[in-house]
C-alpha cells in the first residue's frame, strides 16, 4: 500500500512501545490479529479513497489509531462519508465471512471477534474515529457545518466521558488492570478536547 501512497507512513514511537508491551504481555498472536484487522480497516478507506478519486498523501500510526491523510476537497458529502465507513464496515464484513468458516475452524473466532469489535469501536461518535466524523457531516450534510459541528462535538463529549467513566470503574474493579489506561487516557482527551471546541 505504501507504494500508492503520495506521501510517507509514519509510525509514532507510541505505537512501537505499546505494540511491544502488548506482545510481551498477551503474545504475538493476539497482537498479529489486531493489527491485521486494523490493516484491512485502512485498506478499505484507502481503496473508496482512491475510487472517488482522492488522492492520499500518508498516513500517521500513533498509540491510538491511524489517520489516512487525504486530499478530500473534491469529494462531495455523500463521497465523503463512504469513505469514512468504508473502514468499519470492511471490518464488519470480515468479521460475517469469518463466523461461517469459523464452524468448523474454532480458531477463526478470535479474528472475526477482532474485526467486530475494531468495527462497532471504530463507529462510536467520538471523534476522530470514523462514528464521530460521519456523525458531524450527516448532520452538516442536512443542517449545515455548524450544526454537523455542534452535534459531533456534543455527542462525542457525553459517549467520551460515558467509556472514560466506564473504564475508570472497571480499572478499579480489576485492581488496577493497566491496560485499560491507554484508551482511558484517549476517551479523557477526547472528551476535553470536545468540551474546549478543538477538534
Amino acid at each position: 500500500m505504501s507504494r500508492c501512497l503520495d506521501g510517507p507512513i509514519r509510525v509514532s514511537g507510541g505505537f512501537l512501545l505499546l505494540s511491544a508491551w502488548f506482545a510481551l504481555e498477551s503474545g504475538f498472536r493476539p497482537l498479529a490479529l489486531i493489527l491485521s484487522a486494523a490493516i484491512l480497516h485502512e485498506l478499505g478507506h484507502f481503496i473508496v479513497l482512491r475510487l472517488c478519486g482522492a488522492p492520499v498523501r500518508g498516513m500517521r500510526i500513533g498509540a491510538l489509531g491511524a489517520v489516512m491523510e487525504a486530499d478530500r476537497s473534491g469529494l462531495s458529502y455523500g463521497m465523503e462519508l463512504l469513505a469514512l465507513l468504508a473502514g468499519p464496515l470492511t471490518n464488519l464484513l470480515c468479521a460475517a465471512a469469518l463466523t461461517v468458516p469459523a464452524r468448523t475452524l474454532p480458531g477463526l473466532y478470535a479474528a472475526a471477534g477482532t474485526h467486530l469489535v475494531l468495527g462497532i469501536f471504530n463507529l462510536l461518535p467520538i471523534r476522530p474515529l470514523d462514528g464521530g466524523q460521519a456523525l458531524e457531516l450527516l448532520v452538516a450534510w442536512r443542517f449545515g457545518p455548524a450544526a454537523g459541528e455542534q452535534a459531533a462535538r456534543l455527542a462525542g463529549f457525553v459517549c467520551a466521558a460515558l467509556l472514560f467513566g466506564g473504564l475508570v470503574w472497571l480499572m478499579h474493579e480489576s485492581k488496577g488492570n493497566l491496560w485499560l489506561a491507554p484508551p482511558a487516557a484517549g476517551l479523557l482527551a477526547a472528551c476535553l478536547r470536545e468540551l474546549w471546541g478543538k477538534t
